[in-house]
């Protein structure tokens, strides 16, 4: 299984990523993101999540649900239709990149858990360090 990673652009933080998720979906009825490509391996994308890098760092996932081809205002475009809400996984460092790029399962990093809580005290800058170092 495949995943892929793509620039959260325009959102600081994984609450403001959140946000317009869910507005969209509020008004659109599902939450999705537009690229300029289909992705080639399409196949084996299924079952997998879209991770979302905020200040060169991974913070996010969203099940994938569906890919179509759209008709927009600058033209045809891939639709990646995703589940509602981002989950956050343990920060990731990662470069900024266009467009999407795809990410091997055993490269993508694990969903945060309750045992994870005490990470939430650490700064951001902090933290991204640390994930730097390969430590958190």
């Amino acid at each position: 299984m495949l995943h892929l990673t793509k620039v959260a652009v325009g959102c600081a933080s994984v609450e403001a990523l959140a946000e317009r998720h869910a507005a969209r979906a509020a008004s659109e009825g599902q939450a999705y993101c537009l690229t300029r490509n289909m992705p080639r391996q399409v196949n084996d994308l299924a079952g997998g999540s879209l991770f979302w890098i905020i200040k060169h760092t991974l913070v996010a996932r969203q099940a994938i649900t569906g890919f179509a081809m759209v008709e927009t205002e600058w033209g045809i475009k891939c639709r990646i239709a995703l589940a509602t809400a981002p989950v956050p996984v343990l920060a990731t460092p990662r470069r900024a990149h266009q467009g999407w790029r795809y990410l091997a399962s055993d490269d993508a990093p694990r969903d945060l858990t309750a045992a994870d809580a005490d990470l939430d005290a650490v700064p951001p800058a902090m933290l991204r360090e640390l994930a730097a170092l390969w430590l958190v």
